[in-house]
């Protein structure tokens, strides 16, 4: 198949540290190829990939301080993709409601969404407008507004960037990972730590929305020894934090739509403690990779009994549910579906076009 891949300009893919649409977006684009299809990766030009890359931008957006308006790129990006629409079997698109409006003047090449965020108060009437677009949600959880679902594809990881960690170090830790903001519940795992007596090790990113919350909630309560930070790390150094921490805390309070830092948590053996939102019971196996838990207070109680949790069972479960092969399979069948739909729904126009 010739396939169009449209990434978010904002980071590069994949991304430099923080970044898990771009990631996903990487191990699918390379994998396709791996499998022989022609595919075309739209992203910033720092981009590093296998298939062709076209930029309309030399670098992710959000490095350039010399950027003011996201917006111009995305729609001299999108412009490109579908200017170009007739050479592609199929578009696939990560970018969310941006591209809706010229995906339904197209015809001729199908663009299926992603849905890689949740829905909004203002977003929701973007896509119910855009209702019969072909949309894949990356966990069942997350299809809480009538669309034309094609199906529910998973996240994967490539299991080799992830070294499998059978002891973690002395003296113990627990990891949080992810972005500092509310929703995403650093504050939470801090007052576990503290109230529990354990060291927290920290990291991730902090956003200009987010940096207010930050220096007030968060800031004031790092002590370098019981509560650190490491600031927004790198790829090795995250799965140095993760592999090496006696359990990761996940404790979010809004409807996470799929959460890479569960399986990346437990690709390297740590099982993951976490609040029962989003697709959290879709990703975490209950008492076997973590314990699913309705409070805070229940997170804490739920540490002695996820120390006895077999790190190789966690391995293994994202191997068996969670790889880049897996997911790769899923977008596959469902290119291959809509292919096969739009061509017998105009008469067999296009059949040259694909062999199946």
């Amino acid at each position: 198949m010739k396939i169009a891949q449209v990434a978010p300009l904002w980071e590069k893919v994949p991304p430099f540290n923080y970044g898990g649409i771009e990631l996903v977006v990487s191990r699918l684009t390379d994998e396709l190829v791996r499998r022989g299809h022609q595919v075309t990766l739209f992203a910033s030009g720092d981009s590093e990939t296998l298939a062709d890359l076209e930029a309309v931008y030399p670098r992710a957006l959000r490095l350039d301080p010399n950027v003011k308006e996201y917006a111009v790129y995305e729609i001299l990006q999108l412009s490109q993709v579908y200017q170009n629409a007739a050479q592609f079997d199929i578009i696939h698109s990560h970018v969310g409601i941006s591209a809706l409006a010229l995906a339904s003047l197209i015809t001729a090449t199908t663009t299926v969404h992603t849905l890689h965020n949740n829905f909004t108060k203002d977003n929701r009437h973007a896509f119910s407008y855009h209702q019969k677009q072909p949309y894949v949600s990356i966990s069942n959880s997350q299809r809480q507004i009538d669309l034309n679902y094609i199906g529910t594809v998973y996240n994967g990881i490539e299991l080799a960037d992830y070294p499998f960690v059978a002891q973690p170090s002395e003296p113990a830790y627990l990891a949080f990972l992810g972005r500092f903001s509310p929703e995403k519940g650093a504050q939470h795992a801090i007052a576990i730590a503290l109230e529990n007596g354990w060291r927290l090790k920290m990291a991730g990113k902090v956003d200009l929305v987010d940096s207010k919350f930050f220096e007030q909630e968060i800031a004031p309560l790092i002590d370098g020894q019981q509560i650190e930070y490491l600031g927004e790390i790198n790829h090795a150094e995250k799965t140095e934090l993760l592999g090496n921490a006696a359990i990761t805390l996940f404790p979010i309070n809004w409807q996470e739509p799929f959460g890479l830092v569960m399986i990346e948590s437990m690709a390297t053996g740590t099982p993951v403690i976490a609040m029962n939102f989003g697709s959290v019971p879709e990703v975490i196996a209950h008492g076997k990779t973590g314990f699913i838990c309705k409070s805070y207070v229940e997170m804490a109680q739920m540490i002695p009994l996820a120390l006895e949790l077999n790190r190789q069972t966690c391995r293994k479960y994202v191997e068996n549910n969670f790889s880049v092969s897996q997911m790769v399979n899923g977008y596959e069948a469902i290119y291959r579906q809509i292919i096969k739909d739009r061509i017998e729904s105009n008469g067999c126009i296009h059949a040259a076009k694909i062999q199946f």
